[in-house]
């Protein structure tokens, strides 16, 4: 029970702060960059995580001026290649007055983000993983055209992303290092869209597109991961000169991933703005802040990922997980020997056999590393 209001009370606070952008929302991945692999199936993955900025304006008086998003994800394994994810966001700061919340300083909630990703296509002890992603964004917000945040106009978004990752142990996925990379395409669908109050504001005339491209890696160190990733996004269709964020732009991005427990993960991350087109929004025509350009320099990234099925999470040390798959393994072995599979050639059975007998081998050098770690404790307590 204590463990539940805590996961209860910290997602409350996760939500209703800030967060993350829509091009990684919930399964796996790097901060931004998705991952080629899915998770299980059957498993049921809660994220919620926030994005904020802050600067200190000047002028006759100095004030705070803050950029807050929050939001939550469901993330489903339907399979082994495909999975489901639904997003709101539930909390956006606008820095105008057409918000729904707040005196229209925010939308609460906000949109909300469908992701459909076809992934773990990979061959037999291949390293190299591939997959596919549809996202849609569901105008539900009050307000539009914000500025500090990736354009959207309102209109019903749906974007392609092809995913690609390497994997330095391909038994274990988790074990090595990784490198991730998606390339992306985003239509807008904002024709005759609002971006404005001002009548001399131009709607677009023809669909916004953007191309979105990330990379990056990832490296694990016990119950911390580490991870670095360069995103950039620039329009093939610009829209007219009243949105906000019309040019190019680039980060470089910093994650840590602390996994005190199998089925709960903690990340950070740092923005850096490494790039920046010039700014090209005519301010005239949308309400301005003054001396800022259309994205932050720096992004500050918090979340939490809870894994809530299957509730083995919670039962199954990560030893007894081993062994059971290590005995599993022997048995097979044994069954291959012996010869029970029928309608194998010699060639194709010796190489399944090559294949087990590796994995079990893999899977034996990790259940020792445990041992060792728990004779170690044993040996402090003493």
């Amino acid at each position: 029970m204590r463990r539940i209001t805590s996961i209860l009370i910290l997602l409350v606070l996760l939500s209703t702060g800030s967060a993350v952008a829509s091009d990684k929302l919930g399964g796996n991945g790097l901060i931004y960059v998705n991952s080629a692999q899915n998770i299980s199936a059957g498993h049921l993955q809660l994220f919620a995580g926030t994005r904020f900025f802050g600067k200190i304006m000047g002028g006759n008086y100095a004030y705070t001026l803050w950029n807050v998003q929050g939001f939550t994800a469901l993330t489903w394994g339907v399979n082994s290649n495909l999975e489901f994810t639904f997003a709101p966001i539930v909390y956006q700061d606008t820095n105008n007055s057409e918000g729904n919340s707040l005196d229209g300083a925010a939308n609460a909630p906000d949109d909300i983000f469908l992701k459909m990703k076809m992934g773990n296509f990979h061959g037999d002890k291949s390293p190299w993983y591939m997959g596919g992603q549809l996202g849609i964004r569901i105008p539900t917000a009050e307000a539009h055209n914000i500025i500090f945040e990736p354009y959207s106009a309102g209109g019903l978004e749906i974007g392609v992303t092809g995913l690609l990752s390497y994997f330095s142990n391909p038994s274990f996925l988790d074990e090595g290092w990784s490198f991730h990379a998606n390339l992306g395409y985003l239509n807008h669908n904002d024709v005759g869209k609002e971006l404005s109050k001002n009548t001399l504001a131009k709607t677009p005339g023809s669909m916004s597109s953007e191309l979105l491209i990330g990379a990056g890696m990832r490296f694990p160190a016990g119950n911390f991961d580490f991870s670095a990733e360069l995103n950039a996004r620039t329009f093939l269709t610009r829209p007219p000169e009243a949105a906000y964020s019309r040019e190019f732009v680039s980060y470089l991005t910093g994650g840590v991933y602390y996994k005190p427990y199998r089925w709960l993960t903690f990340e950070m991350g740092l923005d850096i703005r490494l790039f920046s087109g010039e700014d090209v929004t005519d301010y005239t025509l949308v309400n301005r802040v003054p001396d800022f350009p259309n994205y932050p320099v720096w992004r500050g990234q918090l979340g939490v990922k809870i894994n809530l099925l299957p509730t083995s999470y919670f039962k199954v040390a990560e030893k007894s997980k081993l062994e059971r798959k290590a005995a599993d393994r022997q048995r097979m072995l044994e069954r291959l020997m012996q010869g029970d599979q029928q309608g194998i050639n010699a060639d194709d059975e010796l190489n399944r056999v090559r294949t087990e007998r590796e994995k079990v081998e893999s899977e034996l050098r990790r259940l020792r590393k445990l041992l060792e770690q728990e004779k170690k404790k044993k040996k402090k307590i003493e």
